[in-house]
């Protein structure tokens, strides 16, 4: 029997890259987009699997729309990566963050229960929880102390797959992943707006950029990576949780100066300093242990910054180099 996934979020960072990962085991895959038929997949697209993936048009909020899908697709793995993912946005729209996380996920669980579906369920949880590490690496018995609506949600959504799992037997865990990045990451986010910025000035096209605190903290990691480690978790025979990290720790300022070296240039002649993009309560630091993860899935990363900070600008310039001959996005 072949395996089958669902991927709820399949157009985002981690979608199109775990659809790569489960294309290439022999996975059936099927994913889900609010509307398929305005949805760019991009992701999918430049990771050549557009074409080899089923798309269903799903809400997870839309209880009956759920049902459905899930009826339809009958899959033996379920990915839920589908959410409002920006922390600054949840601090602009916390009911929709609220819902499109911590509601999404407690129906997805009771679909899953109502139907009695014997499938596996992967649900991100996020380093967000923690809020400030206080300089400590955070394992998955470090408490929650979230900052943001974001948070906040994704804290609730983590409890919900615990109370599922002890509660209904149900195979459900999360993966509580730190920051990852990629080429795929959305401008949105503050290392893509640096990457890209600092390659227009380096071309040209632009000549300032604008950011916030430069001294917070966080641990970087490599997303096609961390989708190895979604994997892994619905791999093991009893369903448990895991903090996904790197464990090195680096400030903005770390990130952007690797950045513009990398470009040969010196990053504090064309940064300034913006409070307007400053969180309105923001995390300080914040690094991972996932040896846990070592110990039980045989997990580790293996990029974490500077390489990958120099990775994304080498894959950025290789990207508009391409975009000016014409040759792809």
């Amino acid at each position: 029997m072949t395996d089958r996934a669902l991927i709820f979020g399949i157009g985002g960072q981690d979608g199109a890259y775990l659809a790569h990962l489960l294309v290439n085991k022999g996975y059936e895959v099927h994913g889900t987009s609010r509307d398929v038929d305005v949805a760019p997949f991009d992701g999918l697209r430049q990771m050549s699997v557009l074409d080899k993936v089923h798309l269903h048009s799903a809400n997870l909020t839309d209880y009956g729309n759920l049902i459905q899908t899930l009826r339809t697709v009958e899959p033996t793995e379920i990915y839920n990566l589908s959410a409002q993912s920006s922390v600054g946005l949840s601090f602009d729209q916390p009911i929709e963050t609220l819902n499109s996380i911590a509601s999404a996920t407690l129906n997805l669980l009771e679909a899953i229960r109502f139907l009695d579906l014997p499938v596996r369920l992967y649900n991100a949880s996020s380093s967000e929880m923690f809020g400030d590490t206080a300089k400590q690496p955070a394992d998955e018995t470090t408490t929650f102390q979230p900052h943001s609506p974001y948070a906040i949600a994704k804290a609730a959504a983590h409890w919900l797959i615990e109370s599922y799992r002890k509660g209904y037997g149900l195979y459900a865990c999360s993966g509580i992943l730190f920051n990852h990045e990629s080429p795929l990451r959305n401008e949105r986010f503050v290392t893509q707006k640096i990457v890209r910025t600092a390659v227009s000035i380096k071309l040209g096209t632009e000549t300032r950029l604008k950011l916030g605190d430069l001294s917070i903290v966080r641990d970087w990691g490599w997303s096609p990576e961390y989708v190895e480690a979604m994997w892994l978790m619905l791999q093991q025979a009893e369903p448990e949780d895991f903090v996904i990290a790197t464990g090195k720790a680096a400030s903005l300022e770390d990130f952007t100066r690797t950045v513009f070296e990398r470009l040969g240039l010196d990053w504090k002649a064309y940064v300034d300093f913006d409070p307007g993009v400053v969180r309105p309560y923001e995390v300080d630091y914040t690094v991972g242990n996932s040896r846990k993860a070592l110990q039980k899935l045989g997990w580790s990363a293996r990029l974490t910054m500077p390489e990958i900070a120099i990775r994304l600008v080498d894959m950025e310039l290789e990207r508009v180099g391409r975009r000016s001959t014409g040759t792809g996005n």
